[in-house]
């Protein structure tokens, strides 16, 4: 009983700080405009629209979109992105952020590494259309929630992966939650509020990893509409706690397992220096570090023929290792198409053997394929100390043929990032792509690609996104 007692006083006399770091996050975030972004940030948000909506459409028809749709019981005003039905706000952003994230083709932040587009777009437009806010209002609460989000991901680097977290889950509901708290205009103490609330929503364990499970693709959507019911929480006066991010049982504690974090990374600088112009696009629907090793693989496979290969050794960062290289003999030899994403000895023989990476790889006939698993068979890996993950994202592949020559092929960044970005020409171009994959006509993808361009200038209307 003493010993009780004697751990209660001890918990009782922690000194808390006088302003907590979501303070000073709200106070930031409160003193920013959309009229005064920067035209970088500004085109990116652009990119990230674009973006976003092309792959909801082109996920709409998937099982897993289906599903997601027919889990949801509460309808309501808000377009769900080429479906006819309309849902609660909440609703809308949990389906077109599965829709999003669902093929793995969405937008990267490589200090992370996370996806925020899948989040904080169908968070913003959900709430901006339900509650009829404008395109201003979209505008800096999509900047704001990417910003924030990525900012996070780079407060303690690498931590929430390795404790069994998905990034993009628990720091997306934080992002959406400051993403939606700026479109509404809360005030600093209603978002600390609505961070604090949005802590206690956030959730993403990485087990999907080991049968290709569908459930990272809810991740981005299930944060989506914790940030939007967060922020509502926020503005109603739902007290959240204050050193949410610092505290004791705090965020970093629970998802990081550590509390001494590098929090000067989320607030230092906002506000005068934004990491969302560095955002990646991705051109291959699969996991981001697997990129620059379809490129080196695609390289290789016009020197080269497969029969030619004995071996291939890839050096890679060691934080990449549990979710794209093991157990080993799994990702040679992944368990169906979706789980193929998460395989590098998969993807770089898809791109070897075929030349290109795309929608289509990642069948569950594709990765059943004997040329592609009898070439995955022979890739390996070996921990580079030196590699510079995940601050960037780097290739390497050394191939031994059967007369004991060795080849290789490097690539020093991904290609869609800040080192060689995806023009906006790029981006529309993959838009109408994906957009003729979920089954829209060339006429209707142009007319909702001229729709989305304008809305940050106009009313949040969305009905030209239904099907």
């Amino acid at each position: 009983m003493l010993q009780i007692r004697t751990c209660l006083l001890r918990m009782s006399s922690i000194e808390l700080p006088k302003i907590a770091v979501a303070e000073h996050l709200a106070q930031k975030i409160c003193a920013l405009d959309a009229s005064r972004l920067p035209d970088a940030v500004r085109a990116k948000c652009d990119d990230l629209l674009i973006d976003a909506i092309g792959l909801a459409v082109t996920a709409r028809n998937e099982d897993y979109v289906k599903a997601a749709l027919a889990g949801c019981d509460d309808d309501g005003p808000c377009v769900v992105i080429g479906h006819n039905r309309t849902l609660s706000a909440a609703g809308a952003a949990l389906v077109n952020g599965t829709a999003i994230h669902g093929e793995d083709f969405d937008d990267t932040f490589e200090g992370g590494p996370i996806h925020a587009g899948a989040v904080i777009v169908p968070a913003v437009l959900a709430a901006c259309e339900r509650h009829k806010l404008d395109g201003r209002a979209a505008l800096l609460g999509i900047a704001v929630g990417v910003e924030t989000m990525c900012r996070l991901s780079t407060v303690a680097p690498t931590l929430t992966h390795k404790a069994g977290f998905h990034p993009t889950a628990v720091f997306g509901a934080m992002g959406a939650a400051a993403g939606v708290g700026a479109a509404f205009k809360l005030t600093p103490r209603q978002l600390v509020d609505a961070l604090g609330t949005a802590a206690s929503m956030a959730s993403g364990i990485i087990e999907y990893l080991a049968e290709g499970a569908w459930t990272k693709r809810l991740h981005a959507g299930w944060a989506a509409q914790s940030g939007i019911r967060a922020a509502l929480l926020g503005r109603a006066g739902f007290v959240g706690p204050r050193t949410v991010f610092e505290g004791v049982h705090g965020f970093f504690h629970g998802f990081a397992h550590t509390t001494m974090a590098d929090y000067d990374a989320l607030t230092g600088d906002l506000g005068t220096r934004w990491v969302t112009e560095t955002l990646a696009f991705k051109p291959y629907p699969c996991g981001t570090m697997a990129h620059p090793y379809i490129d080196c693989a695609r390289r290789l496979g016009k020197r080269v023929t497969a029969d030619d290969v004995v071996a291939m050794a890839c050096d890679v960062g060691e934080g990449t290792v549990h979710r794209l290289w093991e157990p080993l003999a799994a990702k040679q030899k992944p368990a169906n198409g979706y789980a193929g994403k998460f395989s590098t000895p998969y993807c770089i023989a898809a791109g070897f053997v075929r030349g290109n990476v795309g929608l289509s790889d990642f069948s569950d006939a594709a990765v059943r394929d004997p040329a592609a698993l009898a070439l995955a068979a022979k890739v390996r890996y070996r921990i580079d100390p030196q590699n510079p993950y995940p601050k960037n994202f780097t290739g390497h592949i050394r191939a031994t043929l059967r007369d004991g020559t060795v080849v290789e092929e490097r690539q020093p960044y991904m290609r869609g990032g800040a080192r060689e970005p995806l023009t906006r020409a790029d981006i529309q171009d993959k838009f109408l792509l994906n957009a003729a994959h979920g089954g829209w006509t060339a006429a209707r993808a142009a007319q909702v690609l001229q729709t989305i361009g304008a809305l940050f200038d106009g009313p949040v209307e969305l009905t030209a996104l239904r099907d």
